[in-house]
C-alpha cells in the first residue's frame, strides 16, 4: 500500500512539474519585459532620446536570437514567403513600433502609467471586431471593457482636475495598437513558422527599420555617455542598454514563447498581465516612481477588466477569434498582401 502511495505521489508530481515550470518561465517572462520601462526611463533621463533607446534594444535583442533563430529555422525556411506578409507586419508595428511608441510615452508619463494604457489593446481588439466584423461581445466582455475604461479614468487621475499629458496618452494608445498587432499576428496557424524563427525574424526587420529610419534622419537619435541613476545609485550608461537588449530584449522574447510552449498561449497571456505589476515594483524601486492609491485602484481595475475581456473570448459573439484569412486582410493591408502570402 506504502508503495502504491508513492508511486501515485511520483506520479503526480511528475504530471505538475511541467506546469510550475511553465509558470516560473512565464513569471521570468513577464518580470524582464516590466523592467524594460524603468532602465529605458532612466536611459530618457540621461539625455538618450526614445529613438535611440528602441533602437539599442531591438538592434541588441535581434542580435543575440540570430543563431537560435537560424538553427530552429532547419527545414523551414521554405515557409518564409508564405509568412512574409506576418513577418513585416510583426516586427515594423508588433515590434518596432510598438516599443518606439511605448518608449515616447515613458518620456511623458510614468512608466506604470504608460504601461497600463499599451495593456488597453485586448479592449481595443473588441472594439475593432464589433465595428470591422460586427462581432458583438459578451456580457463579460462587455463588463470587463467598462472596468478598463474606468480603470483608465482612475490612472489617468482624471478624477482630481489634474493636467492631462494628452501627448503621451496617444503615444500610449499607439503602443496599444501595435500590442493588437503582436495579438493578432502572432496567433498560430498552419504553415506557420517555429515561434523562435518567427521572433528572431520579427526583431531582424525591426531593428532593420529601426536602423533604416536613424540613417535617413527620420528617426531622432541622441545618447549621452552620462550615467544614469538607478535606487540612488549612478550606473554606466552601458549597464541601462546591455539590460534592455539582453534581460528585457532577448530573454524576455524566448522566455516568452517557452512559456506559451509549457502553459499554453491562454495561461500565459493571462500569467503575462503581472508584466504590469513588476513593470510598477521596478519604477518604485530603482527610480522612485511610485503610483498614487487612486491610480493603483485604477490598476487594478483594468487587469480586472483585460482578465473579463480574455474570459469572456470564448463565450458566444464575444470571441475574438478570427480566421486567418480576415487577420491577414486586417493587419497585412498595408504591405499589399496577396494570396500569395496566405
Amino acid at each position: 500500500m506504502t508503495q502504491e502511495l508513492l508511486v501515485h505521489a511520483a506520479t503526480s508530481a511528475a504530471r505538475q512539474t511541467p506546469f510550475v515550470l511553465g509558470l516560473g518561465v512565464a513569471l521570468l517572462s513577464a518580470a524582464t519585459f516590466g523592467s524594460s520601462g524603468t532602465f529605458g526611463s532612466a536611459l530618457l533621463a540621461s539625455g538618450w532620446s526614445p529613438g535611440a533607446v528602441v533602437t539599442a534594444r531591438i538592434v541588441g535583442a535581434a542580435l543575440i536570437v540570430a543563431l537560435p533563430a537560424v538553427v530552429a529555422m532547419r527545414g523551414h525556411w521554405h515557409l518564409v514567403r508564405r509568412n512574409l506578409g506576418r513577418i513585416l507586419a510583426y516586427g515594423f508595428f508588433a515590434v518596432a513600433g510598438c516599443q518606439f511608441a511605448f518608449f515616447m510615452a515613458v518620456d511623458h508619463l510614468s512608466v506604470g502609467v504608460a504601461l497600463l494604457i499599451e495593456y488597453l489593446a485586448p479592449v481595443l481588439i473588441v472594439g475593432w471586431l464589433w465595428a470591422r466584423h460586427d462581432r458583438r461581445p459578451s456580457t463579460l466582455t462587455a463588463a470587463g471593457v467598462v472596468a478598463a475604461v474606468l480603470g483608465l479614468v482612475l490612472v489617468l487621475d482624471l478624477t482630481s482636475g489634474a493636467e492631462i499629458d494628452v501627448v503621451g496618452i496617444l503615444w500610449g494608445l499607439l503602443a496599444a495598437a501595435g500590442l493588437v498587432v503582436f495579438f493578432l499576428v502572432g496567433a498560430d496557424e498552419e504553415e506557420a513558422l517555429p515561434p523562435i524563427g518567427f521572433a528572431g525574424a520579427g526583431l531582424a526587420v525591426g531593428a532593420l527599420g529601426l536602423v533604416a529610419a536613424a540613417a535617413l534622419g527620420w528617426l531622432p537619435m541622441a545618447v549621452s555617455a552620462a550615467p544614469v541613476e538607478l535606487a540612488g545609485w549612478s550606473a554606466p550608461w552601458w549597464v541601462a542598454v546591455g539590460e534592455l537588449a539582453v534581460v528585457a530584449g532577448a530573454v524576455s522574447y524566448v522566455t516568452g514563447i517557452g512559456a506559451a510552449r509549457l502553459l499554453g498561449g491562454t495561461i500565459a497571456s493571462f500569467v503575462g498581465l503581472s508584466e504590469v505589476l513588476f513593470a510598477i515594483a521596478f519604477a518604485w524601486i530603482l527610480v522612485g516612481e511610485a503610483m498614487s492609491p487612486v491610480q493603483m485602484l485604477g490598476g487594478v481595475a483594468i487587469l480586472a477588466g483585460v482578465i473579463a475581456v480574455k474570459l469572456g473570448e470564448g463565450s458566444g459573439t464575444g470571441s475574438p477569434a478570427l480566421p486567418a484569412d480576415d487577420v491577414d486582410g486586417a493587419v497585412l493591408a498595408g504591405f499589399g498582401a496577396s494570396e500569395e502570402v496566405h
